[in-house]
């Protein structure tokens, strides 16, 4: 049996489907502008905690974790960088790093570990871009929705339900922007801020490290005779060219 619906019965289904959708996307969009406020107030607080980052301080920690770590007192180490992370996640990896610096394999874990933390920064602001996207969004289908039923109240003569859903719907649509626009902001500014750790962690792994490295190591000595040539050496002798001969080779053209 073929069930064969009208063009009326399409349409009056999709409507229904948009009205019972109308107090859903409501909803979201409160909790949307909710946690982007929520971003906002964690973006304040990120921002005080690296107000205080300097690199003279953080060649300064690096050193000195070096050389504690060069004589075995990986707690000194600690001590000397404890006051270097602007966050949780740099603590937990920067601890990680004065750990295993030095160790059997302890590259590879360090390498692991910072891609951790990278991988860390890309789902913390993978919130906000996805409110990028989410917030105009929602927007877009709160000010869609209640147009139909403002257009029937236009039909029909009753402007209270057409004032009413026109608020509703344009209303949306602002908060929708504002949820865009802010999250869109927090989303560039992060991104900055997280690559800047990421490169701080690096710094200090490269330092700690390497024995050799650090702004305080002495530099490697090269061998005098990849620099200049002995002061007592004499210089070779230089072998003048052969004449050439004055009879062809045989066989040759007169």
């Amino acid at each position: 049996m073929i069930f064969a619906l009208s063009t009326h019965s399409i349409d009056e289904a999709i409507f229904h489907v948009a009205n019972v959708l109308q107090i859903p996307v409501l909803i979201l969009a409160l909790v949307a502008l909710g946690v982007v406020i929520y971003e906002l107030g964690s973006y304040a607080v990120e921002i005080y905690g690296r107000r205080r980052r300097r690199f003279d301080a953080l060649a300064t920690g690096a050193e000195a974790a070096r050389l504690a770590l060069a004589a075995g007192d990986r707690g000194a180490a600690w001590a000397a960088v404890s006051a270097l992370p602007r966050s949780p996640a740099m603590s937990r990896t920067l601890s990680f790093i004065i750990d295993h610096a030095r160790t059997d394999g302890g590259d590879h874990q360090l390498n692991k570990a910072l891609a951790d933390f990278d991988f860390d920064a890309q789902r913390r602001l993978a919130r906000t871009r996805m409110l990028v996207r989410a917030g105009p969004a929602l927007g877009l289908m709160g000010t869609l929705i209640p147009l139909s039923p403002a257009l029937t109240g236009l039909a029909n003569g009753n402007t209270a339900a057409l004032s009413q859903n026109l608020r509703v719907a344009f209303s949306v649509t602002v908060v929708g922007l504002l949820i865009g626009a802010v999250a869109f902001g927090l989303s560039l500014s992060r991104d900055r801020l997280y690559g800047q750790d990421l490169s701080d962690l690096e710094y200090l792994a490269a330092i700690v490290s390497d024995s050799r490295g650090g702004p305080g190591a002495r530099p490697v000595p090269v061998p005098a005779p990849m620099l200049h040539a002995h002061p007592t050496a004499q210089p070779a002798a230089i072998r003048e060219p052969e004449p050439l001969s004055e009879h062809p080779p045989p066989g040759g053209d007169t």
